[in-house]
Formats: structure tokens, C-alpha cells, sequence
């Protein structure tokens, strides 16, 4: 996983009013925790970290002017619930070699077995332990030629090495169901006249 250089600043101002200049200047308002410091208020450049954040589970090097670089991830990302903006992150600071718990998402290839089955996706992620420079983006998983009733459990995953998964093992992730067949239409009016 690639590290992503973003500038900040320190904020020293907080509240919805103070919040919204914050995102009138084009920045992002964000919190960072960890290490057992007391939680940084940083302004972030907003569409820089916009791209950044469509990486699931990101590493981003922060520039803090005057105070050095943070080396930290994403933990929770508040967005605007019409425009689909980001309002807010809460960053996790971590150091190299520090092994943290994510949440991956899990992507399914290949074709199922022929008869109209469905592909239900369970958990869209899965939670894993790693070291935080070397997070995975994504899960990928073999669903080539499964049948009507067939799962995948998180145990099934291949990890990439260095990864721990924190699931529990036996938790479903996907499942195959057979699709529903309608009657048709001139069998259920039969029906209803008899």
C-alpha cells in the first residue's frame, strides 16, 4: 500500500460555525487519536483528501505546518446526507511495524453455477489485523462455479501474509440463494376464477 502526502494545519478554533469556514477555505475539519495523546484538531486540503479517502484503509502522511508529519489512517468519515461530501474524519495515528484492525471490504469473482442463482453478499467487509503500512484495500474471493445454498465463511478468505483476520471464523461473508420464479400470469388468473 502506497502512502499519501496531505498538507494540514493545525485548527484552533471548534463548533458548527468554526466547521463550516473550515469547509468554505476547501478544507476538511479533522481529529487525530491514538498513542495516548491528547487528540489534534487539524484542517485538511479537502479535495486532495476527498480522492484520498476512495481508498479503503488509506495510509496518509499529514504535513502539519509547524508541528512535522503524522503518519495516520482513517477511522470514521462523516458525510454531508444529501451532497455526499465529507464533512469530517477522525484519523488513527500509527507508527511502522504498529499492527492495527481494519475493516476490508470483500470482492466476489468468477461465475456461479448456471441456473439463475443469486450472489447475497453478507458482510460487505470483514475486520483484520495488520501492519498499518501494509493494510489490504481489498478481499477477493472465488465464487467460480458455487451452487443454490452455497456459503463462504470468513475462514475461507486467503489472507495475504502478515494479516490475522478478526472475524469470527465461522461468521458467513457470502451465500449463494436460488433466484425466486414467478408464475405466470396466466396460471394465477386460472387460479382465480377456479
Amino acid at each position: 500500500m502506497s502512502e499519501v502526502k496531505l498538507s494540514a494545519e493545525i485548527r484552533t478554533e471548534f463548533g458548527k460555525g468554526a466547521a463550516r469556514a473550515t469547509r468554505r477555505n476547501k478544507q476538511i475539519p479533522a481529529v487525530i487519536y491514538g498513542h495516548g495523546q491528547a487528540p489534534k484538531h487539524v484542517a485538511v486540503e479537502g479535495h486532495a483528501l476527498t480522492m484520498a479517502l476512495k481508498t479503503p484503509n488509506v495510509l496518509i502522511s499529514l504535513d502539519i505546518a509547524g508541528e512535522g508529519t503524522e503518519l495516520v489512517i482513517p477511522k470514521a468519515v462523516q458525510k454531508d446526507p444529501l451532497k455526499r461530501t465529507v464533512d469530517h474524519v477522525d484519523f488513527l495515528a500509527v507508527k511502522k511495524g504498529e499492527k492495527v484492525t481494519v475493516e476490508v471490504p470483500v470482492q466476489a469473482e468468477g461465475e456461479l453455477a448456471a441456473g439463475g442463482n443469486l450472489l447475497e453478499h453478507v458482510l460487505a467487509t470483514v475486520s483484520v489485523e495488520a501492519e498499518a503500512t501494509h493494510l489490504p484495500e481489498a478481499l477477493t474471493v472465488s465464487v467460480a462455479g458455487l451452487e443454490a445454498g452455497a456459503s463462504v465463511h470468513a475462514q475461507d478468505i486467503a489472507l495475504p501474509s502478515g494479516v490475522a483476520l478478526v472475524t469470527e471464523a465461522d461468521a458467513v461473508v457470502l451465500q449463494v440463494v436460488a433466484a425466486q420464479v414467478e408464475a405466470p400470469a396466466e396460471v394465477e388468473a386460472e387460479g382465480a376464477e377456479a
